[in-house]
């Protein structure tokens, strides 16, 4: 896998566990928390990564 791929990879994750924090903040309950909590892990998984691979 070339870099390029892995950067388009990296910023689609991105939108997507982003826009899982702000779906889960409109709904209300244990479903919109696990939601958002998916997506809290999601983005710190990436920066965990990120600072690996640049440390």
């Amino acid at each position: 896998m070339n870099k390029t791929m892995k950067i388009v990879i990296n910023i689609v994750a991105f939108i997507v566990f982003l826009s899982m924090i702000i779906v889960g903040q409109k709904n209300i309950g244990i479903p919109g928390l696990c939601i958002m909590i998916v997506g809290l892990i999601g983005l710190l998984t990436q920066l965990f990564l990120y600072n690996k691979k640049n440390k």
